[in-house]
């Protein structure tokens, strides 16, 4: 079986022209795991790459939902995983690529939910409790009861997200405690960019004074203008949010630049950590994506 091969790490870091690289060497096809990159119309915020980019390399994922969906890791796992074994079953290499951790474990590690019996009338509850207050609220009733799996879910996986909950009120046993752990359903290799801190963080400027130059506050109005609402799943990731919330306020566009800059930094913090628990994860030197890609080579192949 070929080895699925995972490009990770925070955003900005460089993960597309890599994984584009890469796929050429290991006549290899692109499932993007990135939580935003899903909805189309959502183009400058995301940094989607461009055809031009994709440079002929099949890419999965992208574009495949309406910005008027919610879309959950489930949603991500029922559509990416016959797209996965569609590539491995024509012999050729899937290329995981993306920054949405929770994305990519998905595909990388299955996730049992145990042998405890449903409770219809326990998911109702937490149903209505998610429809009331939010699905935020409701990871943070798992996180009080089971802070492992409440770590490893999502909080718009709400349908795991209320199974771990109904594990904990039907045994007052944590979900976690079946350690389903880092289990592969492939032999895998993972790797990242290891940029220093503060380098990163110039690439993240640079990555969201190009988005404003590409007509991101433009992008956001159309979005709203063709009835998706502010409130929807879409318009809560990074960029898309603190546009709203400018507009609403009349903040001026250096103002929100300098919010989603700093969110995204705090968001940039978090991939970091989250993949640095990858079982299997190279970290390479920064350089440029075809002498990246070569080296990558060499670890696949050993």
């Amino acid at each position: 079986m070929k080895k699925i091969l995972a490009v990770c790490g925070p955003t900005a870091s460089g993960k597309t022209a890599l994984a584009v690289e890469c796929a050429k060497l290991l006549d290899g096809e692109i499932i993007s795991c990135d939580a935003l990159l899903v909805y189309r119309g959502l183009d400058i915020g995301t940094a989607k790459p461009s055809l031009a980019e994709r440079q002929g390399i099949p890419h999965y994922m992208i574009d495949a939902v309406s910005p008027f969906e919610k879309f959950s890791v489930s949603d991500f796992e029922r559509m990416a995983m016959p797209v996965l074994e569609d590539i491995l079953a024509r012999g050729k290499t899937p290329i995981l690529c993306g920054g949405t951790g929770f994305y990519m474990n998905a595909l990388l590690f299955p996730s049992s939910f145990g042998a405890v019996p449903a409770s219809e009338e326990i998911r109702q509850k937490y149903e209505r409790i998610e429809r009331k207050k939010g699905r935020e609220y409701l990871h943070g009733l798992l996180r009080e009861a089971d802070e492992a799996s409440a770590e490893k879910l999502h909080f718009n996986d709400v349908k795991r997200v209320i199974r771990a909950l109904e594990i904990y009120e039907l045994t007052g046993r944590k979900k976690s405690d079946q350690n389903d752990g880092y289990t592969p359903r492939f032999p895998y290799l993972a790797v990242s960019f290891d940029f220093e801190r503060e380098a990163l963080y110039r690439r993240i400027e640079a990555r969201v004074e190009e988005m404003f130059a590409n007509g991101l506050v433009a992008e956001v109005e159309a979005l709203l203008k063709s009835g998706v609402p502010y409130t929807a799943q879409c318009m809560q990731g990074i960029g898309y949010k603190e546009v709203v919330e400018g507009l609403k306020n009349g903040d001026s566009n250096s103002t929100t630049r300098d919010v989603i800059a700093k969110n995204t930094r705090n968001y940039a913090k978090r991939q970091l950590t989250f993949f640095k628990k990858l079982p299997v994860l190279y970290m390479i030197t920064p350089q440029d994506p075809e002498a990246a890609a070569r080296e990558v080579m060499r670890k696949y192949e050993s």
